[in-house]
């Protein structure tokens, strides 16, 4: 049907308008690549659903530490490894602790003054950031 009515515009105003041609060929176009569209769209499969994953908000303080940072907003654990890594990548640290009433307390008082990335692993939960030690 799209062929017979393409077919009529283009013997009708071929030689005689010519800004139609070019108007028609242009809206030809848009509508074919808008068909084309439509059709990949309709067959895939639109009933999965994105699963949103949300990240644990963290709290760290004081940042930056002297002798003691405290994390808040873990999940409680009867066993989770801490490791504190300087900003070179070496462990400095590493402990096994429980979590307990969402939050962690770590003594720092040896390390020295920089930038230290804590890692949490435990079955609940994967963590890491970042705090300053004075």
């Amino acid at each position: 049907m799209i062929y017979k009515a393409l077919s009529f515009f283009i013997t009708r105003y071929e030689k005689t308008k010519p800004y139609v041609m070019k108007n028609l060929m242009f809206t030809i176009l848009v509508l074919f690549s808008l068909s084309a569209a439509a059709q990949t769209s309709k067959g895939q499969d639109t009933s999965s659903t994105k699963e949103v994953v949300l990240k644990p908000k963290i709290k760290v303080f004081p940042n930056p530490a002297t002798n003691v940072v405290n994390i808040l907003g873990l999940k409680n654990s009867s066993r989770s490894n801490i490791s504190i890594s300087d900003i070179a990548g070496n462990i400095v640290l590493k402990r096994q602790w429980a979590i307990r009433n969402n939050s962690l307390s770590i003594p720092v008082p040896n390390l020295n003054a920089g930038i230290y990335v804590v890692r949490i692993d435990s079955k609940e939960q994967q963590i890491q950031t970042k705090f300053y030690k004075k």
